[in-house]
């Protein structure tokens, strides 16, 4: 690609001075405290600098934030497939999109952004497949905390009982609750108060904008304030309950996701919140995971770098033939971008549902292959091959130590039933298509 030139990273430079500046303290010489704090206001000096930076107004004129902006540039599009709930499909697809979200979510956790190479050391020390084709055997650190509630050793198949927590699997309840306290017309200020209520701590943008949120800032500007993680994928990864509460209507979905986004994301970080919210609504009506993905783009601008992206991928995917084959084709052609950057990832997603076909075991767990942010590109693949091919598609090993308990860190909800969590949300998808 790249559109970007990422300069080279200051790597180390912060352990650097503070070593130097504990040597030179222990060797006696004069000036530490001095020098130290002339660097820091020099740190800061240059940052604020960076930060004021203005932004290419081109690019900008292509990806705006607001919801009418927005819509003035997305190309033409299907919007709506279903009028109404047809009951009985769409409870196989929910059923099938919440629990694949949940196994490639529960795949992915535990080795989430490790790089291809210790995954794959790591699955020949447990003797095991790799791409891995059922949970992973052990968990590295197996009595650490995931997210202070689930031991990591729950994440394996032999441990689990009950889907174990992950902030993946929080934000797919925390929507739901926000569809049931607010109803199908709530707002950004809905979600803000909603994140006060239910979420202890979050991370990136995410945790930024809480924060923000906890010190009065308005949820619309929440975004905005002291947040480098905008265009991070934290916004893509709360996409899937908005796809749930408006299946067959793509542009609803892109809606609830953008209102839901624009708390703590803005333009491509939106945008990818949008584009797999309205993939996953189209899923449901096309049966189709590749063609849900060519129908998400009609709710983003046309000439986004997500778009642009997305584009590229899709063109791609019959080129890209295994997980190494894809990383060694996004490390290219994004070299330098985080590994919890929207694009990259959105990227990996298309090509897992690509290699893995009608293959559920293949799909997941090839995208948990490819490292990156594996946990979220593997749950958003299990949604949207579930909501194109429902329950019956995936094998029954995947959800053998569900056993109807999804935990939780939302305060005051430690636990959700599955069962109930299928009822839920057919509730709230047929309240949005019979409302409007």
């Amino acid at each position: 690609m790249s559109n970007y030139n990422y300069p080279d990273e200051l790597e180390n430079i912060d352990r650097a001075i503070n070593l130097w500046a504990q040597l030179k303290t222990e060797t006696g010489a004069p000036g530490v405290v001095d020098k130290v704090a002339e660097i820091k206001a020099l740190v800061a000096e240059k940052l604020a600098e960076l930060r004021a930076l203005p932004d290419d107004p081109g690019l900008m004129a292509n990806e705006p934030n607001d919801l009418a902006g927005i819509r003035a540039l997305r190309p033409a599009g299907p919007r709506r497939y279903w009028s109404e709930l047809p009951a009985d499909k769409y409870r196989d697809r929910i059923e099938g999109a919440i629990i694949g979200r949940f196994a490639g979510c529960v795949l992915g956790s535990i080795v989430e952004c490790w790089e291809v190479e210790k995954m794959e050391r790591w699955a020949s020390y447990n003797g095991e497949d790799f791409p891995p084709v059922d949970y992973w055997k052990e968990a590295e650190r197996p009595n650490d905390l995931k997210y202070r509630t689930s031991l990591r050793d729950a994440f394996t198949r032999s441990k689990m009982d009950g889907v174990p927590t992950d902030d993946d699997i929080i934000y797919t309840q925390l929507g739901l609750l926000i569809l049931e306290d607010y109803g199908p017309d709530f707002t950004v200020d809905d979600v803000g108060a909603a994140w006060m209520k239910y979420l202890p701590h979050a991370a990136t943008a995410e945790g930024i904008a809480l924060q923000n949120l906890h010190a009065g800032v308005p949820p619309m500007q929440a975004a905005e304030v002291d947040n480098p993680f905008m265009f991070w994928i934290g916004a893509d990864i709360r996409s899937d309950p908005w796809g749930y509460g408006a299946p067959g209507y793509p542009e609803k979905a892109a809606e609830f996701a953008w209102r839901d986004a624009a708390i703590s994301h803005r333009r491509n970080g939106i945008y990818g919140a949008m584009y797999f919210s309205a993939a996953i609504a189209a899923a449901f009506a096309l049966d189709d995971p590749m063609a849900a993905l060519e129908a998400g783009l009609s709710e983003i601008p046309a000439d986004c770098l997500l778009a642009r992206e997305v584009r590229w991928a899709l063109d791609n995917a019959g080129e890209v033939k295994d997980y190494k084959g894809a990383r060694a084709a996004v490390d290219s052609r994004y070299a330098g971008m985080h590994r919890i950057h929207t694009i990259n990832n959105a990227v990996l997603t298309i090509w897992g549902l690509a290699i893995g076909g009608d293959d559920f075991t293949k799909a997941i767990g090839e995208t948990v292959a490819m490292g990156l942010d594996n946990d979220c590109t593997a749950a958003t693949v299990g949604s949207i091959f579930g909501a194109a091919y429902g329950k019956d598609a995936i094998p029954k090993h995947w959800t053998r130590n569900f056993n109807n308990k999804v935990y939780s860190y939302i305060i005051d909800k430690p636990q959700f039933a599955l069962d109930d969590m299928f009822d839920r949300y057919t509730a709230q998808a047929a309240k949005t298509l019979a409302g409007d």
